[in-house]
């Protein structure tokens, strides 16, 4: 337990300095900043008596069990806590509106229940803004770095964060592996936000999207999202979701040097694959049924192919009037996610090569039943327990999506608005099709409806495993 409030203690404090940023900037527009030094006050109080009492027994390496319940109980701490400037001014209609919000910004998800965006303070718009840019490495992931000054081993809790069906160490030690990860985190950030400015955006307005950029989340400053700006700021914005939605790890080799890093790289390979074939593919359909100026319907299929591939969820056209086989496809890109290592979201490309090799191996075993096939990933060989792992998460995805949807349509939603709904929430894409498309919002749904997304957005986010494993009975066990 002592290890567990050590580190609650420790998010609480950084979240708690995180919100100095925004009341700086409330204070620098004219606005109440008192509402976050509220915000700052309670949530530094909470902190201090997490950690202190704690403290004193700290040392030993965290458990595999305590990892899960840290990961699950720092993301539900940092989404209560996140919530405080919102309830203090108040800027929504209920509690529930407020968590559901925060939960969308620090899951990255960019779903939203604001229908006037620009109505709202600059710093409430701005801590929005960086709830995602926080989430999108993870709170977690930063506390790692600061862990052996703490005295606690990190190496469970890093393999409890991190997303994807490997752990990749950049470094011996996990806090350096933390601290390259959010280096490299930060320096593509300042590229973004400095490219942005330079095309005119204010500088206010390119550190909001820089933050909802890279962290893969979608909230906007401007009721039309990126729809608002022009086509220089558009590409920019495609640029950086391209990166974002890369594994990490290869930007970081880029930096040493290692510039052949990204070919050399099957799912990165497959990633932009992915988002080549789809923009090739919508704007193929919104020729022949929208027609329009060849380099729009481009620009259009390309910016939200990768969008919602990437699970960042930006707009820059009402994809949900678009023709049917667009739609189709935009949802099962939903369900892709970027790279493992990434800030994006959803299934992830490397779970879908993993499943590809392994069904293609299943139907050589067919053909030849006493052969002993080894399936493999590039020049590495892949045990039993990595494939076990992808299987299992992807049907809980599957399942969780199911009946989330079916609890979804049991309160009266329609078919589509159900589907894309917990497709959006569980893949931490944000906008989705009908009732919740890129010109809509989530505000019109009952609280239950939206406890339910909520819970997916952290499933999602926690990549399942470490959410469901709290209910299972034998995690309780001693």
């Amino acid at each position: 337990m002592a290890q567990i409030l050590t580190v609650l203690g420790v998010l609480n404090l950084f979240l708690a300095g995180a919100m100095v940023v925004p009341g700086v900037v409330s204070l620098l527009h004219g606005e109440d900043w008192s509402v976050f030094l509220k915000a700052v006050l309670l949530t530094a109080a909470a902190g201090l008596a997490f950690f202190l009492p704690a403290a004193r027994r700290r040392g030993r390496e965290i458990s595999r069990r305590e990892a899960f319940l840290i990961v699950s109980l720092g993301w539900l701490d940092a989404s209560f806590f996140g919530s405080l400037p919102f309830l203090i001014a108040p800027c929504f209609p209920s509690a529930v509106d407020a968590l559901f919000e925060t939960v969308s910004g620090f899951t990255t998800t960019g779903a939203s229940i604001l229908e006037a965006i620009e109505d709202l303070p600059k710093g409430l718009l701005f801590w929005r803004s960086m709830t995602q840019w926080l989430g999108g490495m993870g709170i977690i992931l930063f506390s790692i770095a600061i862990l052996p000054f703490l005295g606690v081993g990190g190496m469970q809790l890093f393999k409890a964060e991190v997303p994807g069906p490997f752990v990749e160490k950049l470094q011996p030690r996990i806090a350096s592996t933390a601290k390259i990860l959010w280096q490299t985190y930060l320096l593509v950030s300042a590229l973004e936000a400095a490219l942005l400015t330079f095309g005119g955006m204010s500088l206010y307005d390119a550190v909001c999207h820089t933050f909802t950029t890279m962290a893969t989340g979608g909230f906007s400053t401007k009721s039309q999202s990126i729809g608002h700006f022009g086509t220089y700021h558009r590409l920019v914005i495609l640029f950086f979701m391209l990166v974002a939605g890369s594994n990490f790890a290869l930007h970081w080799r880029l930096l040493k040097g290692q510039v052949g890093g990204y070919w050399r790289d099957r799912e990165f390979r497959f990633y932009m694959a992915m988002a080549l074939s789809s923009t090739f593919l919508i704007a193929l359909d919104l020729l022949w049924n929208l027609r329009g100026p060849l380099g729009r319907r481009l620009e259009e299929a390309a910016f939200q192919a990768v969008s919602i591939m990437t699970t960042t969820g930006y707009a820059t056209a009402n994809f949900a009037r678009w023709p049917p086989f667009s739609q189709m496809l935009l949802f099962f890109l939903m369900f892709v996610g970027g790279c493992a290592g990434s800030t994006g979201g959803s299934i992830k490309c490397i779970r879908i090569l993993i499943l590809v090799r392994y069904v293609r191996q299943e139907l050589r075993k067919l053909l030849h039943p006493k052969a002993v096939l080894t399936m493999k990933f590039g020049d590495q060989a892949l045990a039993p327990g990595v494939v076990q792992g992808v299987l299992g998460m992807v049907i809980l995805y599957l399942g969780i999506f199911v009946l989330a949807s079916l609890a979804l349509g049991a309160l009266g939603l329609d078919l589509t608005t159900s589907l894309s709904a917990v497709a959006a929430s569980l893949g931490n894409v944000g906008p989705g099709l009908a009732k919740v498309g890129p010109a809509e919002n989530y505000a019109f749904l009952p609280p239950l409806a939206k406890t339910i997304l909520v819970f997916c957005m952290l499933a999602g986010r926690l990549e399942i495993y470490t959410m469901i494993v709290l209910i299972f009975p034998d995690f309780w066990r001693k």
